[in-house]
């Protein structure tokens, strides 16, 4: 019993080491992008983040869309890419984000969408899918900030991000450590990515 308990403390603790390595490495690789000095963008990429049961944008997701209609404004791009989930009906994320866009002065056809941006990976690799999209200016918050340069790097866009964090989220622990893993994850996708 001892012996495995050891074993078992051993592999715990092995683990943790290469989780906590491979996000360090993550977030140093991708530090230096997180800067959206006064260039140009050929779009400013939006990513989901939920909706109020009323159908509108979370707190987390009105922040990132004021965020990107400010950039969109001060001319970091005349094009709004939202990417997000529309599963349903029910729900329909994207909708949402439009509709915020076009109410706060983002004229409806400088607005692409991407309703099948159902994670981060999906929404960078749907991105792709947009020739002329060669360099562009990721709007989330800090935290998720760090893994979608990362994707987007990794597949030979040219990413730089914009952290949207105004304010403070309930439940940011479960977030960080939620995000955490997220990014072991997407460092192995990556690695079979084609």
């Amino acid at each position: 019993m001892k012996k495995f308990v050891l074993v078992f403390v051993a592999a715990l603790a092995l683990l943790t080491i290469i989780i906590s390595a491979l996000n360090i490495f993550i977030i140093e690789k991708t530090s230096s992008y997180i800067d959206f000095e006064k260039k140009q963008y050929d779009c400013i990429l939006v990513l989901g983040a939920g909706l109020r049961a009323d159908g509108t944008p979370s707190d987390m997701l009105a922040d990132r869309l004021s965020l990107a209609i400010s950039l969109y404004k001060l001319g970091y791009s005349d094009i709004v890419l939202l990417s997000g989930d529309r599963s349903g009906e029910e729900y329909d994320e994207v909708s949402a984000m439009k509709a915020y866009c076009v109410d706060n002065g983002v004229p409806e056809e400088n607005i692409l969408c991407d309703n099948i941006g159902y994670s981060t990976f999906e929404s960078i690799y749907n991105t792709k899918s947009f020739k002329e999209f060669e360099k562009i200016l990721i709007v989330t918050q800090g935290y998720h900030l760090h893994r979608a340069l990362y994707i987007a790097r990794k597949m030979d866009i040219e990413a730089y991000g914009a952290a949207s964090d105004p304010r403070e989220y309930r439940g940011q622990i479960v977030r960080d450590v939620r995000e955490s893993f997220a990014r072991i994850k997407d460092f192995f996708k990556l690695m079979i990515y084609d």
